[in-house]
């Protein structure tokens, strides 16, 4: 009960707070379209005009069963970039953190990589792996790896050091150090990482949709720009936000419950 209470309490408002986003999100894109009359009628559409072409036009249900069979796609896609690039940051921060000469040594190479805009890799990357899943793997893989292997590392860094002395003294090794003290005290980080990877993830499904595989919602952005296809383009818009918002929203849910669990107290 005393786990149980705080976590709700730490849910409700972390769920309120992204509400609230998504009202000022609202908010702001109908200001925008006020604020520059010359995007529409022809190009811009509102949140209501949005909502009919899902919900209330005479093709919403052909137009809305559309846009939900795209989507399904570019989750699928999320779902491979996001694993993907949560496990290699996950492994390449455990080893640059047990062997600090190999962080000092292939750190500065990975930063120069993620310099390099992913919309100038994409040929190269669709060429050495096709335009399949590897291509989905290895773009959306690339978006999440970067922001996720920093904050993994920095969770890593801050384990304990009395704990960590303690295994050594018992004849522990780096590996046991890092599974028994630097992962455990890392999850705080690991979901931070999580969080912010999510929304990553679905950009980089989109992209890889866009340049590289020719389906999902990333494609149909694609089609739908150069035939004049204003509804169904802000439509699309509007799905990738609400999912990404939605699926934030469950990896925060899913943090303050574990953090509860493990008696850190939820902010």
């Amino acid at each position: 009960m005393t786990t149980r209470m705080p976590a709700l309490t730490a849910t409700a408002k972390f769920l309120g707070a992204l509400l609230g986003s998504l009202v000022l999100i609202l908010v702001i894109w109908s200001l925008f379209l006020l604020a520059f009359p010359d995007i529409g009628p022809i190009i811009g559409r509102t949140p209501i005009d949005v909502f009919s072409y899902l919900f209330t036009g005479a093709d919403a249900s052909t137009q809305r069963s559309d846009i939900l069979g795209e989507l399904w796609i570019t989750l699928g896609d999320t779902a491979i970039g996001f694993v993907t690039g949560m496990l290699a940051a996950v492994v390449v921060a455990a080893v640059f953190v047990m062997f600090r000469p190999a962080a000092q040594t292939f750190m500065p190479l990975a930063m120069l990589l993620r310099s390099v805009p992913l919309v100038a890799m994409t040929p190269l990357i669709t060429m050495i792996v096709g335009r399949g899943p590897a291509c989905i793997a290895v773009m959306g893989g690339i978006i999440v790896f970067f922001p996720a292997l920093v904050m993994i590392m920095t969770g890593l860094n801050n384990a304990p050091r009395q704990i960590s002395d303690v295994i050594t003294a018992y004849g522990g090794t780096r590996l046991t150090t890092m599974r028994m003290a630097a992962l455990p005290s890392a999850v705080p980080a690991l979901f931070a990482a999580a969080k912010i990877s999510v929304p990553g993830a679905i950009i980089g499904a989109t992209v890889a949709e866009w340049l590289g595989t020719n389906k999902g919602l990333g494609a149909s952005l694609q089609q739908a720009l150069p035939a004049a296809a204003y509804d169904e383009l802000w439509a699309s818009v509007v799905v990738i936000t609400v999912s990404s918002i939605v699926l934030y929203a469950i990896v925060g849910v899913i943090e303050k419950i574990v953090l509860a669990r493990m008696g850190t107290e939820p902010t």
